[in-house]
């Protein structure tokens, strides 16, 4: 027997729709995740009726995991075309041997390619079609796992994600039945993924065994997991207002750096909670317990044993959590590290330009860049254009020994004694020196060397230039 398309099932799908609906402005463009399975397709369709083609885009993402890939991405533009509704997809590569699994790959090439089209094509919302079903899921895969309350949120019916579009899930109160009641009612087409039968992936593996099994012995189990996960969002959005008032106190640099200090007088699990918060306020990954447990602990001992902050090893996503002179930091290290390989093979070789106006001057081997802007006499690190022409540029690498006058104190000091009188840390260091000709001009970090500008003549229409050394962005 065929639902009518005005039965409870389909009320309840477009009544959910129309709710999300009413909190977004009445031009807001929405995207739709559009896979071309059961869930998007009874999404995309309820969509149309509730909001109208024109204000819809349809995104899908091709994986390329299935030989039949490219027949779901046919059948979806068909149907968003049919519809009259704008069609986009991307294509993304996935590392079949990602440490964290194919699963978790998928999910977050899939996230990345629906947020750059949902810029590309100016969206304020995109909707999934995730349904409670998934949601009960994902809150057992997340205690399975041994996840924090972060975990065990799992999916909030609405989030802004890293782009400002906010990410909304208009079917997370319905049951996966209901969407088959609406599909059936309304003649849905939508194509099947055969590695959803697949129980060697976890997902599948409670879904057709352990789901079932549950159901049979607890019916109400999903209502009971939805509630667990929106006390766990409950819970985290009070450790999360707890770390923000720890990070006032123990934040430095605009939040970017940590007192060492301060950190370590808060007790271990507010000094976890908010090493967490401000991980993620940085954009980094969350790490293990494992983890931030290795990283508290070495942060303790260097504390109780007064060690040097160089002495701090903890790695993560392509960063190295530094503590010099009381201050904990995050710095981005895969290029560093690739270096520090090179540079014990063989050291760089000095390079050198014969300067004749040019503003940038890019140093592949340091992964940075001198400027050379234009400038007024009285700014800092500015030195007369005459100068850097009088003989080439050469930059090099530090040997030692090397020296410069301390304008403020009036003396030398070896370039080791003003970095560690600038308070820059040892790794930062790694600079390449600029000479004019045999003379020390630049140093990064420290700046233009004034005794080798010596005096300079009243000109007033002498040019200067000020240096500046620009390390590469380096991408963790």
């Amino acid at each position: 027997m065929t639902d009518h398309p005005e039965s409870d099932a389909g009320r309840i799908v477009l009544d959910a729709l129309g709710v999300v609906l009413s909190t977004l402005a009445d031009d807001a463009r929405i995207a739709i995740a559009y896979s071309g399975g059961l869930d998007s397709s009874v999404l995309l369709d309820a969509a149309v009726r509730v909001a109208g083609p024109a204000r819809l885009v349809a995104l899908h993402v091709h994986h390329g995991l299935s030989p039949n890939a490219d027949a779901w991405l046919a059948h979806c533009e068909a149907t968003a075309r049919a519809y009259g509704v704008t069609f986009d997809a991307r294509r993304v590569e996935l590392v079949r041997d990602d440490a964290a699994g194919v699963e978790a790959a998928a999910r977050d090439a899939r996230y990345r390619a629906l947020d750059a089209m949902c810029t590309a094509h100016g969206v304020q919302a995109l909707w999934l079609a995730q349904h409670a079903d998934d949601q009960a899921e994902t809150v057992l895969l997340q205690l399975l796992r041994g996840a924090g309350l972060a975990g065990l949120a799992a999916m909030a019916p609405a989030r802004a994600s890293v782009n400002g579009v906010a990410r909304m899930r208009p079917l997370l109160a319905l049951l996966r039945t209901q969407l088959e009641r609406y599909a059936r009612a309304h003649g849905l087409h939508w194509i099947d993924d055969e590695s959803n039968d697949d129980t060697r992936y976890a997902r599948n593996a409670l879904r057709h065994v352990v789901m079932p099994a549950l159901s049979a012995h607890f019916p109400g189990y999903r209502d009971a997991l939805a509630r667990t996960a929106a006390h766990a969002a409950s819970s985290q959005r009070l450790l999360d207002d707890l770390a923000r008032i720890d990070l006032r106190d123990v934040g430095r640099e605009g939040d970017r750096a940590l007192s060492h200090a301060a950190l370590l007088a808060l007790d271990d699990a507010r000094a976890l909670n908010l090493l967490r918060y401000w991980m993620r306020s940085l954009g980094l990954p969350a790490a293990s317990t494992a983890r931030l447990a290795d990283l508290l602990r070495q942060l303790r001992e260097i504390a109780r044993e007064d060690m040097h902050g160089h002495a701090l090893r903890v790695d993560h996503a392509g960063q190295r959590l530094r503590s010099y002179r009381g201050i904990v930091s995050w710095e981005a290290v895969r290029a560093r590290s690739e270096r520090a390989g090179e540079d014990a093979a063989h050291a760089r070789a000095p390079v050198s330009l014969n300067w004749r106006g040019e503003e940038v001057w890019r140093l592949p081997s340091w992964r940075g860049t001198y400027v050379f802007a234009p400038a007024s006499p009285d700014e800092a690190d500015a030195v007369p254009e005459r100068m850097l022409a009088s003989a080439p540029l050469v930059a090099r690498e530090r040997s030692g020994g090397e020296r410069l006058r301390d304008e403020a104190a009036n003396v030398s000091r070896t370039l080791k004694n003003l970095f560690q009188t600038r308070g820059v840390p040892a790794w930062e260091r790694d600079v390449p020196l600029l000479y004019v000709g045999e003379t020390l001009l630049f140093v990064p970090r420290i700046g233009v060397n004034r005794s080798a500008c010596g005096a300079t003549p009243g000109e007033p229409d002498a040019a200067w230039r000020r240096i500046e050394w620009r390390e590469d962005v380096l991408v963790a």
